[in-house]
């Protein structure tokens, strides 16, 4: 009761529950860490090749002239930190990811989380050296898409059962679509860079009347095989925040 109903002692309570548990699940990850060294070690690199390939939308070009064309800088302002998942839940209605890292680390709430294949949801908890992660398995996550053909806006949101089904909201009924098509992150987050894979259209309808379409999406990351994911640091952040306070006054 006191930890849902008082936010301060809600985070206290939070932060110390991550302390204690993670100890437990990094022991019993360092356990197998060594059977699958090999396999990590590749999939790290494969990752690692991804990122390289996609670096380019980690940064903002800025043109330092109006006259000199080519006199362009670019600026990051997405970086990544490595992290392995050592609890993990899908069978749940709200399911949550513990990592090995933390605020000593530079890891901060709200940052988003993604894999070497997609999307994989938000911090919502840190503590020294651990932090939680609300999957995108959960009820209160909504992410802010995007169809990769036409560049129209939804929102991608899970409604429970299946890990690997969510459901494409907001778009509207004039938009052509196929099976298969791709889903990425819209880049109207703070925290998702832009491009990002969500997953493909399963099947979509349009009832009689209806404005907007019902779209059922694949996932394109296995929520039931996370090992190591990346979580996302928007170096722009807090000058964007700022921005979006004048907008409300």
């Amino acid at each position: 009761m006191i930890a849902n109903n008082t936010y301060y002692q809600g985070a206290r309570i939070l932060n110390t529950a991550n302390q204690l548990t993670g100890g437990v699940y990094q022991s019993y990850n360092d356990i197998f860490d060594y059977l699958y060294l090999k396999q990590n070690n590749r999939i790290l690199a494969e990752e690692n090749a991804n990122l390289r390939a996609t670096i380019e939308k980690s940064y903002v070009k800025f043109t330092t002239s109006e006259i000199t064309i080519h006199d362009t800088l670019y600026k990051q302002q997405f970086k990544y930190i490595d992290a392995k998942v050592i609890s993990n839940s899908t069978g749940k209605r709200n399911n949550y990811l513990m990592l090995n890292k933390g605020y000593n680390q530079g890891i901060r709430n709200n940052m988003a989380v993604v894999s070497s294949n997609g999307i994989v949801g938000i911090v919502n908890g840190v503590s020294g050296n651990f932090s939680s992660v609300m999957s995108l398995l959960h009820s209160e996550t909504k992410i802010s898409a995007k169809l990769k053909k036409t560049n129209a806006a939804g929102s991608v949101t899970w409604e429970g059962g299946s890990y690997k089904k969510g459901s494409l909201t907001d778009i509207p009924s004039h938009i052509r679509m196929m099976t298969g098509d791709t889903v990425i992150t819209s880049g109207f987050s703070l925290d998702f860079p832009e491009g990002i894979t969500i997953g493909t259209i399963a099947e979509y309808r349009l009832n009689p009347g209806d404005n907007f379409y019902h779209i059922k999406i694949n996932y394109s990351t296995d929520f039931n095989k996370l090992d190591y994911v990346y979580v996302v640091k928007n170096m722009f952040k807090d000058e964007q925040l700022k921005l979006k306070e004048y907008q409300h006054e």
